[in-house]
């Protein structure tokens, strides 16, 4: 069984930056793909990045350009950096590994004012 904690969110001014953290428990993790997602309210889950153990890494069209998703295996961890955030982007921020397995995180919060 996989935990994952999610840090790194807070309130941020359009055009900044925040650095989202998704450390998991397990001696394993290295082998699953993990998936930032993001929840704003009244709205679906959307998946916003997308990188495998081998380190393909895929995007949503709306961050193309402005979020990058890395990790370190050594760490456990998977990271979002965001730029140039927009107000649009503001949601609770969450991991999923393995991609596709009903493991998540708490989520954090990522609040970004016009």
């Amino acid at each position: 069984q996989v935990q994952l904690v999610e840090s790194g969110g807070g309130l941020v001014q359009a055009g900044g930056s925040l650095r989202l953290s998704c450390a998991a428990s397990g001696n394993t993790f290295s082998i699953y793909a993990t998936g930032w997602y993001r929840q704003a309210p009244g709205k679906q889950r959307q998946l916003v990045a997308v990188i495998s153990s081998g380190g393909s890494i895929n995007y949503a069209d709306s961050v193309k350009g402005r979020f990058t998703i890395s990790r370190d295996n050594a760490k456990n961890t998977v990271y979002l950096e965001m730029n140039s955030l927009k107000p649009e982007d503001t949601a609770v921020y969450y991991c999923n590994a393995p991609l596709g397995e009903n493991y998540w995180g708490q989520g954090t919060q990522v609040t970004v004012s016009s």
